[in-house]
């Protein structure tokens, strides 16, 4: 049994508040890394179409023994296949790699307000989530103005956007706005690549509690309410990214947490980025 814990979606779809994310794995080390993701407790799963790696990923998916209305898998359509026939197509493409007859969460990738179709995408999604292909549709990288727009035009309210998120990078707005709509904020890159886990206050805290510093990260990422998808193909570090649950940060831990916004991306800027439209 995992004991992750869960958040409740908009629909009323229960996710695990803590996923294992493939994000540069190659496809032929994704299946040995999300079976061992598995096997360590780990029962969400996120892909997308331009990792490369949906294949390795439904491989290890079916290698796990685990019972699939167990597990939460997650993929993205990407910024090519944007509009409304070509993301269904996408989609289709998607399952067939996969080696499933459904996905539990379905996400435009990219906003890409240049290319305006991201409307004429989520009515898409809308269709493939009534088909019952999707048990919940959402959204990655999109701000509160695009999140406007779409509710404006649309009818189903996004169950996630997955956006950066860490400590140096907190998007308070966003998470606001998600939090009046009900969407859940998933954090992508929830250790900042690495990047803050140096930074004297999370070496301090980790010190603290007797942990590392990538757990005290993703402990702050429980205790806030996001969910949070760390990415490792080391099962020594796959293992310790789900060992957050035997302690906890306290007021003072969260103040000085919440102090080191920068406000500073690592990736793209949603509102400029275009790659492979």
């Amino acid at each position: 049994m995992s004991q992750v814990p869960s958040l409740t979606l908009n629909n009323g779809l229960e996710m695990p508040q803590l996923g294992f994310g493939v994000w540069q794995v190659p496809d032929d080390e994704a299946s040995k890394a999300v079976a061992t993701a598995i096997e360590a407790g780990y029962r969400s799963i996120d892909t997308a179409a331009v990792y490369g790696n949906e294949a390795g990923t439904g491989k290890g998916i079916a290698a796990s023994g685990v019972e699939r209305d167990e597990l939460f898998v997650t993929t993205k359509v990407w910024n090519a296949d944007q509009g409304y026939d070509s993301t269904l197509r996408a989609f289709d493409t998607s399952l067939d790699l996969l080696g499933l007859d459904h996905v539990d969460l379905y996400l435009i990738h990219w906003p890409l307000p240049a290319k305006d179709a991201y409307v004429d995408t989520y009515k898409a999604l809308e269709k493939i989530h009534a088909d019952g292909r999707a048990k919940s549709i959402g959204v990655s990288n999109f701000l509160p103005e695009h999140l406007e727009r779409l509710m404006g035009e649309t009818s189903v309210v996004p169950a996630v956007n997955q956006i950066e998120l860490h400590p140096q990078f907190q998007q308070a707005e966003s998470r606001a706005f998600h939090a009046r709509h009900g969407i859940v904020t998933e954090a992508w890159s929830p250790l900042g690549q690495g990047k803050g886990l140096t930074v004297p206050t999370v070496v301090a805290i980790a010190h603290k509690h007797g942990r590392t510093p990538a757990q005290v990260v993703l402990r702050w990422h429980l205790q806030t309410g996001h969910v949070a998808i760390p990415k490792s193909v080391t099962p020594s570090r796959i293992v310790e990214n789900i060992g957050v649950f035997g302690f906890e940060l306290d007021a003072d831990d969260l103040a000085a947490l919440a102090a080191l916004d920068e406000g500073k991306r690592i990736g793209a800027d949603p509102r400029e980025f275009s790659a492979g439209a």
